[in-house]
């Protein structure tokens, strides 16, 4: 058997489930950002190396390297496997550099 909620209910459970949805989904964003800071501790720029391109710290490799790997079709797995000095955490930094980074991304009408 199926309830009917009546008018004054199906509202009450509708403005609640919205609100519910939008802390959930406020709270979702700063631990994104929270994490997405905490993971560019792994990045470095320096003027010095790869002509100031970020890189992974303690390394050569650059964050573009890491897209470009991935955009080649290159795995996890396969750029781990190749590049034994990068670990996991590395590639998620690199990652959560470069999103940062286009989210700060303008278009400039010409």
């Amino acid at each position: 058997m199926v309830k009917r909620l009546c008018g004054i209910c199906e509202k009450y459970r509708i403005t609640v489930s919205f609100r519910v949805k939008k802390i959930y989904s406020t709270f979702e964003n700063k631990y994104i950002h929270y994490i997405m800071e905490k993971l560019v501790q792994y990045i470095s720029i320096d003027p010095d190396i790869r002509f100031g391109k970020p890189c992974i710290k303690g390394t050569r490799i650059a964050v573009v390297d890491i897209l470009q790997w991935f955009s080649s079709g290159m795995s996890f797995q396969d750029i781990l496997d190749d590049y034994p000095v990068l670990l996991e955490i590395h590639i998620r930094a690199a990652l959560s550099f470069a999103a940062n980074r286009e989210e700060y991304t303008k278009m400039i009408a010409a």
